[in-house]
């Protein structure tokens, strides 16, 4: 059996195999021998949870072997397998961030672990600042490309005999099939570019500026490194933002954390409705 990496002892496995030994096990837990579908939820995204469906199992994160724990409010570490008619559905109720000291394999561990137990389609879901005018806060964006200035990639360092060519064509990276699908049953849903900073401060008004003047509309610190894991490995994937707040030097008021928060949660539940009327059609 493949051991996992910790702290006392770290064992040479590539990242691709730690997935596939984490999806192995969310097999076992959840007595589910293939999943469909993976939706990732972001900063302060909890109340969508329930509203997405009802869990048949939740599995903490701790038991899967490889998944750090988030230390960030607004992530909880745990994993909800949930049905949608036939589609068979991981909920991660949470992720973890460049930010708080992981490299980029660790970050993207759950969605490669999704891939590996069968997912073929990610949503991946997020709290972001908004650079556009045009967008209020509390409102969701489907995200149609992103900017990723975090410097880093998934695809970095060795890469195992059997796993496809790490360069990976991001031309198409977020599905316009999937977005179509999310018009047809919201056709207010604006769509945005979303550019990724390593964080955790936010950005200053000069860096928005740049941002604005490089195509952005929206900014926050995720997305970007599951994005990249998951088409890699031939997932279809949906980015959807939440607009927590005008981004730096866009309103008089300061930008903090808690507010990011206060902001997703009163939002999340509307676009989880949203979801639950998409899953079963992708």
């Amino acid at each position: 059996m493949i051991g996992f990496m910790s702290d006392e002892k770290a064992l040479v496995i590539d990242p691709f195999s730690r997935a596939e030994a984490s999806a192995a096990i969310l097999r076992e837990r959840t007595g589910v021998d293939r999943f469909d579908a993976a939706v990732v939820l972001g900063t302060g995204w909890r109340s969508a949870a329930d509203v997405i469906g009802a869990p048949v199992r939740e599995v903490p994160l701790a038991e899967l072997g490889d998944f750090k724990q988030p230390t960030v409010g607004g992530h909880t570490p745990s994993v909800r397998y949930i049905k949608k008619g036939q589609l068979r559905v991981l909920l991660y109720l949470g992720r973890i961030h460049l930010y708080e000291g992981h490299d980029p394999h660790t970050v993207v561990h759950g969605v490669r672990t999704a891939v590996a137990a069968g997912c073929r389609t990610v949503v991946l879901t997020n709290a972001a600042g908004g650079i556009n005018p045009g967008y209020a806060v509390g409102q969701p964006v489907l995200i149609s490309d992103h900017l990723n200035l975090t410097g880093l990639s998934p695809l970095s360092g060795p890469l195992p005999a059997g796993v496809p060519s790490r360069f990976t064509d991001l031309t198409r990276v977020y599905s316009g099939r999937l977005r179509s699908l999310a018009r047809d049953l919201d056709p207010s849903l604006a769509e945005g570019v979303y550019a990724a900073l390593p964080g955790p401060h936010y950005e200053t008004p000069a860096e928005i500026r740049m941002l604005r003047g490089a195509g952005a509309d929206l900014v926050g610190m995720s997305t970007v490194m599951e994005a990249i894991a998951a088409r890699h490995l031939g997932a279809e994937v949906l980015g959807i933002s939440l607009v927590s707040n005008p981004a730096a030097g866009l309103s008089d008021a300061p930008l903090a954390h808690e507010d990011v928060l206060a902001a997703t949660g009163a939002s999340a539940a509307r676009v989880g409705g949203l979801l639950a009327e998409l899953l079963p059609h992708i």
